[in-house]
C-alpha cells in the first residue's frame, strides 16, 4: 500500500515537500538562536587608508549602521504619533520596530519574525494615514530583511521575501481596499535590494571559491614540481650506483679466471662479494625503481660529467647570457655521482640567472680542492628592460637535496651588490677518487 501510494504521489507534490522542508530548515530551526555579528574585517582597500585611531573601531561600522536605522525607525515612529497626538502611538509604533531592527545584530531570524509579527499590531495603533506599514514599519522591515539577507544564505532572502508577500497579501484581502496601501512599493522595493545583495553574496562566494581553488591548484603544483625534481635525482642515483653494482657483479664473477689454480677461499670470497653485489642491486631497483614512470626509458647518452661544462656554458652564452668559467687545482676525474651533481647544481644556477636576473653577467668557478670540489657560480645584478620572472624556489631545493645526498654544504644567497650567489662543496673520500 506504502509502495503504491509512493508511486501514485506527483511530481508537484516533491517539490512542494521539497519547498517547505527548505523553509523549515532556513527559518524555522534554531530561529531564535544567539548569532551575534562580528566586527568586520579592518584590512580591506578602503579602511587601511583610514587613520590609526579611526581603523581601530571601523569594524563595529555595521552595527553602528543597524543602531542608526533603529534610531530612524523610532524617530518616524515619533512623528507619525505626535502627529495625531497620541504618545502611547508613537510609543509602541517606533519602540517595536528599532527592537525589531536591534535584534538583528544578535537574532537575526528571530528578528525577522519580529518584524513580520509586528506588522498588524503597529498597523492597527497607526493613524491609518499608511498601511499596512506604518513609515516606521516600513523602514524598519526593510532594514531587517537586509541585514538577515546579509547574514544568512540567499535560499533564506528568498523565503522572507515570500513571506513578506504572503502578509502583504493576507492583510490586503482582510481589511479591504486602502487608497494609502504601500504594499506595492515595499515588494518592489524589498525585491530589488535582496536581490542585489543577493548577487553580491553569490559573487563573493564564486571569488572566495576560486581563490581557494587557485591556492590548492598552486600548493598542489609546488608539490608536483618537488616531486619531479626529486623523482629526477632519484633515477639519477638509481643509473649511478646501478651501473657501479653491475660492474662489480661482473668482475666478482670474472676474478677467478683471472688467476691460474686459484684457492678455494678466493672463489668463495668472490663468489660471496657477487652474491652481495646481485642483491644489493635488486633491492636498489626495487626501491628507487619505483620511482620511474612507465613510459620512462633510461638514456642512450652517458649522464653529463664536469668535462661537459663547456658545452653547457656555450649554449647559455647563446641565449644572451655572458658567462666565464674558472677552474682551479688539479683537475682530475670524480665519482660519477659527484660530477653529475656537480653538473645539475650549475646547470640549475645559471638557469636561476637566466630567469631572475636578465641582462647579467655570470661567473662560474670550479675548484678541486683537497677532500672534495668546490663550486661558485655567481651572477650580477639585472641589468635592462627585461623584467625578472617569479619563481617558487624548487630550483635551490633540488641543489640543496642533491649535496645532503653526498653530504655537502651549500649557501644560495643574494650578494651585496645586488646579485646571487650559489657555492656549494661536494666531498669526496680519498679512496674514491677515480683513477685518471
Amino acid at each position: 500500500m506504502n509502495e503504491t501510494q509512493s508511486k501514485s504521489r506527483s511530481p508537484e507534490y516533491d517539490l512542494a515537500k521539497g519547498a517547505l522542508s527548505g523553509l523549515r530548515q532556513e527559518l524555522f530551526r534554531d530561529a531564535f538562536a544567539y548569532r551575534p555579528l562580528p566586527p568586520t574585517s579592518t584590512a580591506g582597500p578602503l579602511t587601511s587608508r583610514l587613520p590609526d585611531r579611526i581603523r581601530e573601531h571601523a569594524g563595529w561600522a555595521p552595527h553602528a549602521a543597524v543602531l542608526f536605522m533603529a534610531g530612524v525607525s523610532l524617530w518616524l515612529g515619533y512623528v507619525v504619533g505626535t502627529g495625531f497626538g497620541n504618545p502611547v502611538a508613537w510609543a509602541l509604533t517606533g519602540i517595536i520596530p528599532a527592537v525589531a531592527v536591534v535584534m538583528t545584530l544578535v537574532r537575526p531570524i528571530g528578528a525577522f519574525w519580529l518584524s513580520l509579527a509586528m506588522t498588524p499590531v503597529v498597523s492597527a495603533l497607526g493613524s491609518g494615514s499608511d498601511w499596512p506599514w506604518t513609515p516606521s514599519a516600513f523602514s524598519a522591515h526593510l532594514t531587517v530583511l537586509i541585514v538577515v539577507a546579509l547574514r544568512t544564505r540567499p535560499r533564506t532572502t528568498g523565503w522572507m521575501w515570500v513571506l513578506t508577500a504572503v502578509l502583504a497579501i493576507l492583510m490586503e484581502g482582510s481589511g479591504g481596499w486602502h487608497p494609502e496601501s504601500n504594499t506595492g512599493g515595499m515588494l518592489l522595493v524589498s525585491a530589488f535590494l535582496l536581490m542585489l545583495v543577493s548577487v553580491g553574496q553569490i559573487r563573493s562566494e564564486a571569488t572566495r571559491e576560486v581563490t581557494a581553488q587557485r591556492t590548492v591548484t598552486a600548493v598542489e603544483r609546488d608539490k608536483r614540481t618537488l616531486l619531479e625534481e626529486r623523482t629526477t635525482i632519484a633515477r639519477e642515483l638509481h643509473d649511478v650506483v646501478a651501473h657501479h653494482m653491475s660492474v662489480v657483479a661482473i668482475q666478482a664473477e670474472a676474478a677467478p679466471y683471472r688467476v691460474e689454480n686459484p684457492p678455494p677461499e678466493l672463489e668463495q670470497a668472490f663468489a660471496t662479494i657477487r652474491e652481495n653485489a646481485v642483491a644489493a642491486l635488486t633491492e636498489l631497483r626495487r626501491v628507487l625503481g619505483v620511482v620511474r614512470a612507465e613510459n620512462y626509458e633510461a638514456p642512450d647518452a652517458p649522464q653529463p660529467r664536469l668535462s661537459d661544462l663547456d658545452g653547457l656554458l656555450r649554449g647559455v652564452r647563446e641565449t644572451g647570457l655572458d658567462v666565464e668559467k674558472t677552474v682551479t687545482g688539479a683537475v682530475r676525474e670524480l665519482p660519477q655521482g659527484v660530477e653529475l651533481s656537480a653538473y645539475r647544481i650549475v646547470q640549475e644556477a645559471l638557469s636561476n640567472t637566466l630567469r631572475h636576473a636578465p641582462g647579467a653577467t655570470a661567473r662560474v668557478e670550479v675548484a678541486y680542492v683537497l677532500g672534495g670540489l668546490g663550486l661558485r657560480v655567481v651572477n650580477t645584478a639585472p641589468r635592462g628592460p627585461v623584467k625578472p620572472s617569479p619563481g617558487a624556489g624548487h630550483g635551490i631545493t633540488g641543489m640543496r637535496e642533491r649535496v645532503t645526498m653526498l653530504g655537502g654544504e651549500l649557501s644560495a644567497e643574494p650578494t651585496e651588490e645586488g646579485g646571487y650567489e650559489v657555492a656549494a662543496f661536494l666531498p669526496v673520500p680519498k679512496e674514491e677518487v677515480a683513477a685518471p
